[in-house]
This record gives structure tokens, sequence and C-alpha cells, in this order.
């Protein structure tokens, strides 16, 4: 879902275009930003080892099909580990070091709170030894310690139990034995986001030396902006990651919504501006992929990240391009300096479930978000997610009767605009196991389709979580109640004072500012409702 880019700054909407390569995992890469020539010079390596994959793009309808490609042999080759990866947890400008969060990542249920004693965040699994309790639902006490609520239990940092409250002062320290330990999840602070590494055994307790998340230096430039929005989707990770790789479907699915760059009247079709869109995947291994569009280069680093670059404006380029078979236009020249990027962190929840953390940093513009505060940015984003969120919960039910196997049979995809699409698919296929592994937690069964008002929710879904929805949909409240009080209050003066106390001009400014106070708090009552709670989307009269 490209167009997220659109909330984050609207005169700003176009296709991607990369101006540098990914690097490995386990470099720390400095903060110079490579020219397009260098990038043309180089061959963008995020893998660890070399394959013999070759290019390959969905193709038009005289070329071999995607089915052909999905059914071609493969090689025996190395699979993906889905518990060998590090996994984003939360904005940490999203988290409260007064209180303990609960989060569910594959499957498997942590709890994140701060330990002042060693001034870091903590992940645990998010149950007490005691009783298996929710430590979510705890406390910190006045120590600094999480303490389960159901019984008293405290816990320091390293998972250790520090007090049971039931055991005699005078007796055995039951509190030291190993079973009433938690346990923890190596986790670390990288790109203003909390990682968590998805495996509590000891062996894995320095994996931050040896391994570490993808790093995007731009995201610690304090030169680009950094204003992050975190979702929790109802629909699966593998649904959600395939939408945000699509651009072909931003002028449909979002339109009245966004701008997108202005189709040339030589190929525009209809009052969207859909158009051809030329994608090329050049690598694809267990490592991810990269796609080449006409604008640049994309890159997918499982098992969360898919990212680009792109240019403000609409136009990425100075060069001619062809727009038909008998005219060539020339695309708008993009200032060098000005560089801005899309990058999506999906994050598998549970069948049927995922989270999305999306940030667009800029190097332009940067006072837009010194001046507003972050939930108006999140207003607008949250409306994209909206616009197709119905359309792919129900898709992800459909493509779940086919079976990932079968998406290439069920799944008609003859131009080049769907080759991200299908090299995910294929990646999911031949290194991912064709789906999350979730280690026999669930069925497989996806959870019912709720009511649309619960479906659409942005409540729980974001708001609460969020610091800054958060603190303004309690303010918004404060205001709506202050507007009826002022109204009730002017009604009240005007109707207990006598005629000769107050005028006939004060009653009547008293009369009009109690009815533009309640219109105003009935205002205020939908727009808290329609953008902090719920807003349904229909397409048909967009």
């Amino acid at each position: 879902m490209e167009a997220l880019k659109a909330s984050s700054f609207s005169s700003f909407q176009c296709p991607l275009i990369s101006t540098r390569n990914p690097r490995k995992i386990f470099e720390k890469p400095s903060l110079q930003i490579p020219s397009s020539r260098q990038i043309a010079a180089t061959l963008p390596i995020i893998r660890r080892k070399k394959t013999d994959f070759k290019g390959f793009t969905a193709v038009s309808p005289n070329a071999p099909t995607a089915e052909d490609q999905e059914t071609e042999p493969e090689k025996k080759e190395e699979k993906f580990d889905w518990y060998s990866h590090w996994y984003p947890l939360a904005p940490v400008c999203d988290l409260d070091k007064r209180r303990p969060h609960g989060m569910k990542v594959l499957g498997i249920d942590v709890v994140i709170w701060w330990d002042r004693n060693e001034n870091a965040w903590k992940v645990f699994d998010d149950s007490c030894p005691h009783r298996l309790a929710p430590l979510s639902e705890g406390r910190i006490d006045q120590w600094g310690r999480l303490q389960c609520v159901y019984h008293g239990w405290c816990f320091g940092g390293a998972g250790d139990c520090k007090f049971i409250p039931q055991a005699p002062r005078d007796g055995p320290p039951i509190h030291s034995s190993n079973k009433a330990c938690v346990a923890v999840y190596p986790s670390c602070l990288q790109n203003g986001i909390l990682w968590f590494w998805p495996s509590s055994d000891p062996q894995h307790k320095d994996i931050y030396m040896k391994e570490k998340p993808h790093y995007i230096p731009e995201l610690d430039d304090p030169s680009f902006t950094n204003l992050m929005i975190s979702r929790d989707i109802p629909y699966g990770y593998e649904v959600l990651i395939e939408n945000l790789m699509d651009p072909a479907h931003v002028p449909y699915a979002h339109y009245g919504i966004m701008r997108t760059a202005k189709t040339p009247e030589s190929v525009k079709a209809d009052r969207e501006g859909g158009r051809p869109v030329e994608i090329n995947v050049t690598r694809l291994d267990v490592n991810g992929f990269t796609a080449k569009q006409i604008f640049g280069e994309n890159y997918f680093v499982p098992p969360c990240l898919y990212y680009g670059f792109f240019s403000p404006g609409g136009g990425q380029s100075n060069q001619k391009t062809s727009s038909s078979a008998t005219k060539d236009e020339p695309l708008t020249p993009i200032p060098p300096q000005k560089k801005a990027l899309l990058i999506f962190y999906c994050i598998p929840v549970s069948p049927g479930n995922s989270r999305l953390i999306f940030v667009s940093p800029r190097n332009f513009a940067v006072w837009l978000e010194r001046i507003f505060p972050r939930w108006i940015f999140h207003i607008g984003q949250n409306l994209i997610l909206d616009s197709d969120l119905y359309l792919l919960h129900v898709e992800e039910r459909k493509l779940k009767e086919v079976g990932p196997l079968n998406w290439h049979k069920s799944c008609f995809v003859p131009t080049k605009a769907d080759a991200n699409v299908v090299a995910y698919r294929r990646w999911m296929n031949k290194y991912g196991g064709t789906q999350v592994d979730w280690r026999n937690k669930f069925t497989g069964e996806l959870p019912p389709t709720p009511p649309r008002e619960h479906l659409f929710d942005r409540y729980w879904s974001h708001t609460v979580k969020c610091s800054s929805c958060s603190v303004a949909y309690k303010q918004l409240n404060a205001l709506e109640i202050a507007l009826q009080v002022v109204s009730v209050s002017s009604i009240a003066i005007v109707a207990a004072a006598k005629q000769s106390v107050i005028s006939l001009a004060a009653g009547y400014s008293l009369v009009s500012i109690a009815v533009l106070c309640f219109l105003a708090s009935k205002w205020l009552s939908h727009f808290i409702y329609k953008n902090f709670h719920y807003h349904d989307y229909d397409h048909a009269f967009r």
C-alpha cells in the first residue's frame, strides 16, 4: 500500500525510487546515501549465500505466465527459519515506561516493561509462573519490579523472582527457584523501534552481538523526519505485505484519499488514472528479493521489512520514457538533494491478524512535523488503511480456501505490475514453507468475520496504543464536555436572570453562545468517533 506516503505530506505523492543499496544485516552502515550512479555500478547485497536465481517478472499475455514460473522444478534450497530473526514490537515513542504492555508476535504473547534499575526495556513471556496470569495486566511497583497483580509476585529485569508475598519470611527462599522465574526474550533498540528475538533459549542471550536487525540510517538521521504509526490489522501477514508491494492498486483502492502522479493523457483510460507498471525482480533468494521499477529498486528483507526510496512531486527522472507506442514524454527532473523513503514493517501476529509499523522519513519539509502533532498525520494514514481493509479481509478468506500452493492457479496475474506479488508468493513457497511457521499454536483456521464496526475499529487497534492519539482523544473529549457545559450554563443564566438584571442584547448573546457551543460539541463528537473509533468506507460513492 504505497499510498501511505500521501498522508505524511500530501503534496508529495509518487512511485518508489531507490538511491542506494541495502546492506547486510550484520553490518552497521554509515549515514552516507550513495548516488544513483554508485547504485547502478553496484549489485545490491542483502543475502548470505549465492543462489542460482533467474530474473523474472509478472508477464504480458503473450509471455509465459506466473503459473509456468511457479510450476518449474526447483532445486532443494535453504529454508527460511522464522524463529531465527529479529521482529519489531512497537515504536519506542508509543511505549509508556509507567506500565507494562502486552503484545503478540508469531503467536507468542510477550510483555514489554521498563526496568528502571537497569535503565532498559525488557521483553518477558506474558505469563506468571505461579498461575499463568498475564503479566501485562500487572504494574511496576515502587522498587521498579514487574508485579503480577493476581498474587503480587515480583520479578526483576533478568526474569528472576524477587518476592513472593505468600512465602514465610523466615522460611526457605522459594522465590529463588528456577521454577519461579519468567522466560526472558533478547531485545534491542534500533531505529526508534523495540525489537525482540523469538526464543528465550539461553544460547540466544547475546544474539545481538552476532546478528542485528536490518539497519536503515535515515531513521536515525536528524535531517530526516521519522514520524511513525503502528496499527493492528484484521487480516494476515501474507496479505498485508503483498498489498504493500503492489503499486497498481493505489489509484483505485485509495481513490479520493490521495493524489498520485498525473497520468499522461496518451495512456489515461479511466477517471482513476491507472497505467502500465513495469516491475522486474532482479534477485530472489532465502534472504528476500530486489524488485526494479523504471524509477528504482525496492527491497523485501524477510521476515518483516519492505522498503524503497521515492522522490517528491511525481516525477523521478529527467530521462525520457515511452508512454505509448508512438510518443515519448519526459518526466520532471528531480532535485537530487530531496530524498524520502517508504518503510513498512509487517509483523505476523496470528492467523488472520497482523501489525503494521509504517514510517516515511524525508529530508525536506521537516518543519511540518515540528508544527503539527503526530495524531494529525495518523488520521489520514488510518483512512488509507481503512480504504482497502475489507477488500483484503475477504480476499484472505478466499485465498485460504484455495491454499498457498494453488495461488498461481487461482489468481490471473498477466501484467508486469504484479511482479512483486508473484515474487513474494514464490519466495513464500520456495523458502518460507508456504506460510508463517506458527509451530502448532493454531489450528490454521481464520477467525470469523466480525461486524463492520469491529472490523474497522480504530480505538483498540491504534488509538489506545498510540501516545499521541490517546492524548488527543482525551483532550478532545474534555473539550467536548467543556462546550456542553458552556452551552447549558449560558441557557441557565438567561433563564434564571430577571429581565431587569440582564439586557436584551446580553440575553441574545448568551443564547447565541449556547447554540454555537452546542453545535460545536456535536460536530466534535462526530469528529472524535469518526477519527478515533470507527470510520466505514464506501467505494461506490467515491
